[in-house]
């Protein structure tokens, strides 16, 4: 058996020690999401750290704890704070979390994120949900023995984040009367903020939002069959864009100010999207 398989599998039969809910969908909450799991009616919370062998959250913001319950009637699960490949994972540690969820029943992914706009046309405090993307700057998640338990050996990329889901937000945002960006995201890999000439690359490469996150839980997800959707709350004008430098702190914050609408708009989705299951 491949030893990724079997310590999802012990993560796997430990949660289903904890609780037997069922979630419809999964929710991975980024900077500024934090609060979102105060909406949620909780039904059981999970520490990662009290799963054995599972990655935890090390950055300021990201709680690290998985919630299941109910948001608007649907079933969730919930992750509270991510775990990011600069914080010294494995690429297969990074993604155990979206694997774990997928075992456990869910069958759509909405991903979550705060990111540098790099989009000129793009403004701090706009939401942007994410078309496409790029993640040829981190390893893929799917490198090394294939988990035939999971997935296909080479999985179809064409459509990552489903048309459907996007139309379905996109609708959403038009009756709440927000005017909702659209762009390719691209994953980089942290910790260091991007130069003003990789940000110039990017663009030309076709990139709209850059982000340390997001673009290989997408890819894991797909390999197992879900359906993805995502959204970036553009926190900051991305490096040589901004005539300021970038802080954590400060992206926060501006993530924090937008939060109340992020939160509408994906409560409101993620319902909208359980009824056209």
């Amino acid at each position: 058996m491949n030893k990724i398989y079997d310590d999802l599998k012990k993560c796997c039969d430990y949660v289903r020690s904890r609780t037997d809910f069922v979630p419809q969908a999964a929710l991975v909450l980024g900077s500024g999401l934090g609060d979102f799991a105060q909406k949620v009616e909780t039904v059981c919370s999970i520490d990662y750290g009290e799963i054995e062998g599972f990655p935890v959250s090390t950055v300021a913001g990201h709680r690290g704890r998985f919630i299941f319950g109910y948001i608007k009637g649907v079933p969730v699960v919930v992750m509270q704070g991510r775990v990011h490949f600069y914080e010294g994972y494995s690429m297969a540690e990074v993604v155990m979390p979206i694997r774990l969820m997928s075992m456990l029943g869910a069958k759509v992914l909405m991903l979550t994120n705060a990111s540098g706009g790099i989009n000129l046309d793009f403004n701090v405090g706009d939401l942007m949900l994410i078309s496409g993307q790029i993640s040829s700057l981190v390893p893929s998640p799917l490198i090394g023995p294939n988990i035939e338990q999971l997935g296909t050996r080479f999985p179809d990329m064409s459509e990552i984040y489903d048309i459907e889901l996007r139309n379905i937000i996109k609708k959403k945002a038009d009756s709440m009367g927000l005017r909702l960006r659209e762009g390719v995201y691209i994953q980089c890999s942290g910790p260091n903020y991007e130069s003003p000439e990789e940000i110039t690359a990017y663009s030309k490469m076709g990139a709209d939002a850059v982000g340390m996150s997001t673009a290989c839980e997408a890819i894991a997800a797909r390999h197992m069959g879900m359906r993805v959707c995502g959204i970036s709350c553009i926190s900051n004008k991305a490096a040589g864009i901004s005539k300021t430098k970038l802080t954590h702190s400060e992206i926060k914050e501006a993530a924090d100010r937008i939060a109340d609408v992020f939160q509408m708009l994906v409560s409101d989705s993620l319902a909208d999207i359980a009824a056209s299951l």
